[in-house]
């Protein structure tokens, strides 16, 4: 054939154009007169590209030097649908043209244009196209694409595309499974991310793996799922431990409350970090406690008023109490409580943040955990114990959502991850929830900042950590991500005794 796209653009652009000046005409008239001329307009320039049908058929890279206003004539005369931009409707006219590679001849092709140019007609009667580019591709298509099936959802098709799929089923779009080319071409066309479709807000975010580097088998922590059943028999004490930045603004707080997480976990023994209270405070913010936790014991800062703070709430009586670690340079910020119980040594502990520009690295690394670890070790002697609460560090790249980003942030430097693991771990304390879910990715620490809460981007930063000997009697360690309040959500222990 003489032509090279098979049909010649001034021949279809002028078509194009005559048709367009009368869906113009007919609307400018209400749609109310006869539209046997707009069926010989439509027949009419089909006949004008039948003639060059086979070319196209015979070289589909035609198709690719096709302006979007010949691809969408063209589309309109085979009554298919005509959205997109061009990569869409390139797809399209291909995916029809190898329909039509069994043989249907020309006139049978002019006669179905004939009708759907009739339908086509009525359906512009009776419905306002909607934009030009709203997407008919189905978000469960994508879903197959980014394997997260667990976020599929439907997106709307126009009212003309429902329409005209009911008047021709052999355009209906079918699910496929896209080539790698393709997939990158719908995500693009979609304008959809893998990432954001990991973090698109939901009502429980923690249930979607969120990690910028996930490795395989790793999973989200979803306390709904993957705790253990309750224990039905046998002694156990049921530990929660609780950054609240600020405990005054916390029992204001009009959401979930610190007395209703007592209603609903039911713990023995409730410690804070963080609460901000001077010493004058604690007397007042003791009269809000529930009954049956008449057993409370408070340290404040002395340094820096409003800042810093620990708590041990309890309904059972220790057999000693005491503050701070021993040692003045530490224990005047009120970061250290320490509880004896028949079993065990509680330590609830805030260790402090190494702070913007790390001013204070060096300070947490070289005497705070060392001497924080010889305290421990030094209890250990006459019985186990149970260190927790905030202690300010991601120990590995699964404790937090971007560790490539943060390689110099505080609270996962290596600095400060060396630190923990000489001063704690290989010191034989166990970090229990990695213990029982070493591939679990759940974090409870999300910064206000960048509002990382609702799209589960946060640290791990709580913990508890026990004695060796302690290790086989944890039943459960968890985290509770749906309670707000703070920037930081409670974890538990629950131990047999």
């Amino acid at each position: 054939m003489s032509s090279k796209r098979g049909v010649s653009s001034s021949t279809k652009s002028a078509a194009a154009a005559s048709f367009v000046d009368d869906k113009k005409d007919n609307k400018l008239k209400g749609m109310s007169g006869d539209c046997s001329e707009d069926v010989l307009i439509e027949e009419s320039c089909w006949k004008v590209q039948s003639v060059k049908f086979q070319s196209i058929k015979d070289d589909p890279a035609k198709i690719e030097a096709m302006t979007v206003q010949e691809l969408r004539a063209t589309l309109r005369k085979f009554g298919v649908p005509t959205k997109g931009r061009k990569g869409d409707l390139v797809f399209a006219l291909k995916h029809f043209m190898g329909k039509k590679k069994d043989g249907e001849n020309s006139q049978e092709l002019e006669e179905r244009v004939s009708i759907n140019s009739l339908k086509n007609i009525s359906l512009q009667k009776n419905t306002k196209r909607t934009s030009e580019e709203s997407c008919i591709v189905s978000i469960d298509t994508v879903s197959e694409v980014s394997g997260f099936k667990k976020s599929k959802r439907r997106m709307k098709q126009s009212p003309v595309e429902d329409e005209i799929v009911n008047v021709d089923t052999e355009i209906a779009t079918t699910k496929r499974k896209l080539s790698n080319t393709e997939i990158a071409t719908t995500k693009r066309k979609l304008s959809i991310k893998t990432d954001d479709l990991i973090t698109l807000p939901q009502a429980e975010p923690w249930t979607v793996l969120a990690h910028k580097k996930p490795q395989k088998g790793w999973i989200p922590y979803n306390p709904r799922t993957i705790r253990p059943a309750p224990l039905t028999d046998g002694n156990s004490v049921k530990l929660m431990s609780w950054n609240v930045n600020g405990l005054r603004a916390l029992l204001k707080f009009e959401g979930f409350s610190a007395l209703e997480l007592a209603q609903r976990e039911n713990f023995d023994v409730l410690c804070l970090q963080e609460t901000k209270l001077q010493d004058k405070d604690v007397d007042s913010v003791k009269q809000c406690l529930i009954d049956g936790y008449e057993n409370s014991f408070w340290t404040c800062s002395n340094a820096k008023l409003g800042y810093s703070g620990t708590a041990i709430i309890s309904r059972i009586k220790p057999l000693s109490v005491c503050y701070g670690l021993g040692i003045p340079d530490h224990d005047s910020e009120g970061r250290v409580v320490t509880a004896e119980f028949d079993s065990f040594y509680l330590v609830n502990t805030y260790v402090p943040n190494s702070g913007d520009g790390l001013k204070r690295l060096s300070y947490r690394t070289t005497q705070w955990d060392p001497s924080l670890s010889n305290y421990m070790k030094e209890l250990e002697k006459s019985k186990p114990v149970i260190l927790t609460g905030d202690l300010n560090c991601a120990h590995q790249e699964i404790d937090i959502y971007n560790p490539a980003g943060n390689k110099r942030s505080a609270g996962f430097t290596e600095e400060e991850r060396r630190s923990f693991g000489s001063n704690f771990l290989s010191k034989g304390f166990v970090d229990t929830f990695r213990k029982q879910h070493p591939n679990a990715v759940g974090y409870t620490y999300w910064g206000y900042r960048h509002g990382g809460r609702k799209t589960n981007r946060g640290w791990r930063l709580d913990y508890f950590l026990v004695s060796e000997s302690i290790a086989d009697d944890v039943h459960d360690s968890y985290i509770a991500p749906d309670v707000n309040g703070s920037d930081h959500c409670p974890i538990g222990l629950v131990l047999k005794v």
